[in-house]
């Protein structure tokens, strides 16, 4: 529950604008979700929300029609204006693959419409959600749909198997390789890269850099100095500037820069 806004940059700007707030799954479908996820925000001004996505698959109600969402493997911004809310569904790491019916690389970096995975009546499932302003009766109706006896796939034994090696590896500040990473989930380098492409749509590579960069943007929101050339040795970078440079290009400032701008 602590983490759940990590990789929201500038949390204390965001707060002023949104508020988040989430709910667990139900047991018939905590195989495949990993928590529903509500944001509601009132801006004068337009706003521009920035997260250091992670390693899952989303399903938004929003504003049109709802969208898939698939693993953004650059830095997510979504523009805010006026007031609204959208209501998301995260599903676990590799455990959208039996929804989606083949490779979820395929949807990486990309928003596609949820009637193109879902069945069309998702838009009409989305309106009705949207039409509610208590989170708890929003997540009642999204369970009703994914529940339905056309929308739950199968359960995938190898989904699950992948949401654990995902978490296994972001879990592990001492693995910084695919290498290693293969070693201690006892698979080889390219059988993880496999998996990842086919279930979790980004790359080991991608998902243990992107856990790195996740605990540089946490510490440096903090508000406290953050010794970087120390972080950088306990992340696994070879020195202080492959850090700021894996951060900035990410980010588009300097972790120190970052650490100024958030306080």
């Amino acid at each position: 529950m602590a983490d759940f806004g990590r990789g929201v940059l500038y949390p204390h700007e965001h707060a002023s604008i949104a508020k988040l707030d989430r709910r667990a799954p139900s047991t018939a479908l905590a195989r495949f979700v990993e928590f529903y996820w509500h944001v509601r925000w009132r801006t004068d001004e337009p706003y521009e929300t920035k997260v250091l996505s992670h390693p899952n698959v989303h399903l938004v109600f929003e504003e049109p029609a709802p969208l898939v969402y698939g693993v953004d493997r650059s830095l997510f911004v979504r523009r805010l204006e006026g007031r609204g809310q959208v209501l998301g569904v995260k599903f676990r790491p590799g455990c959208f693959r039996p929804f989606a019916g083949g490779p979820v690389i395929d949807l990486a970096d990309r928003r596609v419409p949820a009637a193109t995975v879902f069945p069309s009546r998702v838009d009409e499932v989305g309106h009705a959600v949207l039409r509610h302003t208590g989170l708890d009766s929003m997540v009642r109706l999204a369970e009703e749909f994914l529940l339905d006896g056309d929308v739950l796939p199968a359960p995938d034994p190898v989904a699950e198997e992948v949401a654990a090696m995902v978490e296994t590896i972001t879990a592990d500040p001492a693995l910084f390789r695919v290498d290693q990473a293969a070693e201690a989930l006892h698979v080889s380098a390219r059988t993880l890269q496999r998996l990842f492409a086919e279930y979790v749509g980004a790359s080991p590579k991608w998902v243990l850099r992107r856990a790195r960069l996740h605990e540089a943007a946490s510490r440096a929101d903090e508000g406290v100095r953050v010794d970087w050339a120390a972080l950088a040795d306990d992340l696994g970078y070879f020195d202080q500037s492959h850090l700021t440079r894996d951060f900035t290009a990410t980010v588009g400032v300097s972790p120190a820069r970052y650490a100024g701008l958030s306080s």
